[in-house]
């Protein structure tokens, strides 16, 4: 099958200067992203074109629906169950205190209903960094160690995923065992230089791995044999996550960033930290559900 996209449409020129963490709610035809650096989670509906703001007093990396209003969120420091109608926080889970100078990155629900999630250097400069499950019962385990910049973690099937360590351009396939041990961890792809850095990732229903690129102006898809089946252009440098969505969850949804690009960049560019919409002619894998409780 031969993929096929649309121009990218930038649906919001929100101008976030680390969007992250996008995801998509079918229910309410909502998608959801966060800006890491400036402490907001935003929303977009895109039956009315309606926009939402909420702003928090500390960084917010990633948010899956849980149900209507309650989401569990990625922050800075921990893990926690917030209800956007409400604006208050349920259960939380600290995460590696002991590191002042970590915080949560990017995360993903695997097929079972757990959460994942990497830390990182706040400043990039360490390999600290590591690969986290967070347990339907909310216990922590650390899987794996020394990322320095962990990203787009997201599940094949049961037991393979796919993780990214971002400074070192490297792509994982990585074999899972029931108690969360690694099997087996092989470098699927690794980025030349001109590629950019990759980051957050999505499948579609055939297992075609779609890539985000910092510094790399766009998507690059992969087919489980590594090869690489199509690309896509955003006016955008820093292209950070996607998502399948939309009608027959044919469209993906891309939120960039505007950080690291110098002032004639953003000049150039001027929809960059924006969110996009891509129309394919392939389904998207649905993103999993959440199995924890929030009580």
């Amino acid at each position: 099958m031969k993929l096929n996209f649309s121009k990218p449409k930038c649906l919001w020129n929100i101008k976030t200067s680390l969007g992250e963490g996008i995801t998509w709610v079918n229910s309410s035809k909502n998608i959801y992203f966060v800006d890491i650096y400036d402490n907001k989670l935003f929303s977009y509906n895109i039956s009315t074109n309606k926009k939402k703001k909420f702003k928090f007093k500390k960084k917010i990396c990633f948010i899956f629906q849980k149900k209507k209003n309650l989401f569990l969120c990625g922050f800075e420091k921990e893990i926690s169950f917030y209800d956007l109608k409400k604006k208050i926080f349920f259960k939380t889970i600290k995460v590696e205190e002991n590191i002042k100078s970590n915080r949560i990155n990017d995360g993903c629900i695997d097929n079972k209903g757990n959460l994942w999630f990497g830390t990182m250097n706040k400043f990039e400069k360490s390999n600290k960094g590591s690969l986290y499950c967070l347990d339907r019962h909310f216990n922590l385990t650390k899987v794996d160690t020394k990322y320095t910049v962990p990203n787009g973690p997201i599940f094949e099937n049961n037991t393979t995923m796919y993780h990214t360590d971002s400074a070192k351009r490297i792509i994982y396939k990585i074999k899972i065992s029931n108690n969360f041990k690694i099997i087996s961890k092989k470098i699927f792809v690794k980025f030349e230089k001109k590629d950019g850095y990759p980051d957050g990732m999505t499948l579609d229903c055939k297992g075609n791995l779609w890539v985000c690129k910092f510094k790399g102006f766009g998507i690059s898809i992969y087919n489980k044999k590594s090869k690489n089946i199509g690309n896509i252009s955003i006016p955008a440098k820093n292209v950070t996550k996607c998502v399948f969505g939309g009608e027959n969850n044919r469209d993906l949804f891309i939120i960039t960033a505007r950080v690291k690009n110098n002032k004639k960049e953003l000049q150039k560019y001027k929809f960059s930290g924006g969110l996009f919409k891509v129309k394919t002619n392939i389904k998207g894998k649905l993103e999993n559900k959440l199995k924890h409780k929030n009580d």
